[in-house]
């Protein structure tokens, strides 16, 4: 049986401390056997709203945080990157490889990601049709001399694709639980929680969010059925630099993952 993907960790490493006490606090995620865990921080978040918003510590010293982490806490490692230079760089130190959901399209992206080793997730855009991601998922599996399709062979090659909502107006996303079982046929898919809650421009020059929402839709898409979760995590999402306010604390967190393996379970039962 595999283990269910768990993808967590601060939206940016906005320092050293903060990224060593969040890896702290998901040390258990990492040792129950039930999860494959991947810890995830940014470092630059290329896409913000605002010039003035704080974007991270850049490449160079973001990797140095991650790579401690790495050696530290023995965690996988999962990082966004923007243009197709840092995918190299990135994959030295990243187990993971993610392509923002505005760049899902973005071929040079992609297949600069599919030449490291790293296993690669995608962000299906807000603005893509559920089954148009499956071209960004070939684009990484025949750059790396694959032909065949589905979603076992994605799996077996290290390509996941994730769901994070769709455009619904301005400000607003909404989450088709039928893209899950859309993707499911071609590739590993991983719910995004806490970006589903986003409400994109809605703070004044940054994104607004409403975490309260997160706990619903995750249990909503383990009842649908997923490969995966992502979480965006915080020890005070009201202090975080960035997406503070559709993240969720770490003990939020643990509450709702430990939900989720109750869902699975009963659905067991019943299946």
């Amino acid at each position: 049986m595999q283990k269910m993907i768990l993808i967590a960790g601060p939206c940016v490493i906005e320092s050293k401390d903060l990224v060593f006490k969040v890896a702290k606090e998901l040390e258990s995620f990492r040792d129950d056997e039930r999860i494959d865990f991947y810890f995830k921080s940014s470092f630059d978040k290329a896409n913000r709203t605002s010039i003035n918003s704080f974007r991270g510590p850049g490449i160079d010293d973001g990797l140095k945080v991650l790579e401690s982490v790495k050696k530290e806490f023995n965690m996988q490692i999962l990082t966004d990157i923007h243009e197709n230079s840092q995918a190299e760089i990135a994959a030295n130190v990243a187990d993971v490889l993610q392509i923002p959901a505005f760049l899902c399209r973005q071929t040079d992206l992609l297949v600069s990601a599919a030449r490291t080793r790293a296993k690669i997730n995608i962000k299906k855009g807000q603005f893509l049709n559920p089954y148009d991601i499956k071209y960004s998922v070939k684009k990484v599996l025949q750059t790396r001399g694959i032909e065949e399709e589905g979603k076992e062979v994605a799996w077996k090659n290290g390509v996941f694709v994730a769901e994070r909502g769709s455009s619904f107006g301005y400000g607003n996303l909404v989450v088709d639980m039928r893209s899950l079982v859309i993707m499911r046929e071609f590739a590993p898919v991983v719910f995004d929680a806490t970006h589903s809650v986003q409400m994109p421009g809605a703070a004044g020059g940054s994104s607004g969010g409403k975490s309260e929402f997160v706990e619903p839709l995750a249990r909503a898409a383990t009842g649908v059925g997923v490969d995966g979760f992502f979480f965006e995590t915080h020890i005070n999402p009201c202090d975080a630099l960035c997406d503070g306010l559709n993240m969720l604390d770490i003990k939020r967190l643990k509450k709702c993952v430990e939900s989720i393996f109750r869902i699975q379970d009963s659905l067991n039962d019943l299946y």
